[in-house]
């Protein structure tokens, strides 16, 4: 798989109404309550170009190849993620569950809401920007949590002769993102 992104935000805010648009057909069930979605959806989406069979007729051509061989497109695989709840990064909601989901892809689109109805269960604040700081919060605790148990591990590893330069290297990293985690910048650490 080239990419696996998650689709991460508040319950009922759309995450699988966009989970199913982008695979085109109908597969995560989008009912209005919370945690409709509990165990992740997961689709796969070829990312179709025209220009990669232009390039296989000119490699073709350029190589006397007759159908030497097959275009395989990137692909990008969504998962839809149950939704976070605050509280989430204490074991409120799916907590950890929901959580572990998120460490197991390589990207996070946040999905918000930004649209009123009255018959859509909300949870979640009145507007997008303080769902994102809530989201961003909820993950930045528990990016802080898993870095906190990894350094604890190295740091008990360091008074051993196990304890390498490779180590050493990581130990001084985890510092780094938890030092910046500790100040709440959530974006690039400037490592």
């Amino acid at each position: 798989m080239n990419l696996s992104v998650g689709l991460v935000g508040f319950p009922n805010v759309g995450k699988s109404t966009l989970f199913n648009a982008l695979l085109g057909r109908a597969v995560a069930d989008a009912s209005n309550y919370p945690f409709c979605t509990i165990e992740p959806n997961v689709g796969i989406v070829e990312v179709t170009d025209k220009r990669l069979e232009i390039l296989k007729r000119i490699t073709e051509e350029t190589e006397g190849l007759e159908n030497g061989f097959k275009v395989i497109p990137a692909a990008v695989e969504f998962v839809d993620i149950a939704g976070l709840v605050a509280g989430a990064s204490k074991g409120e909601g799916l907590g950890n569950k929901f959580l572990s989901h998120i460490r197991d892809v390589d990207a996070i689109a946040l999905v918000l809401r930004d649209f009123a109805d009255s018959n859509v269960i909300r949870s979640g604040s009145i507007t997008p920007k303080e769902d994102k700081e809530i989201l961003m919060t909820e993950l930045a605790i528990k990016d802080l949590d898993t870095v906190t148990e990894s350094m604890g591990r190295l740091t008990g590893k360091s008074k051993s002769p196990a304890f390498s330069k490779e180590d050493r290297e990581k130990l001084s990293v985890l510092e780094k993102v938890r030092d910046n985690l500790d100040k709440g910048n959530t974006g690039v650490l400037g490592l």
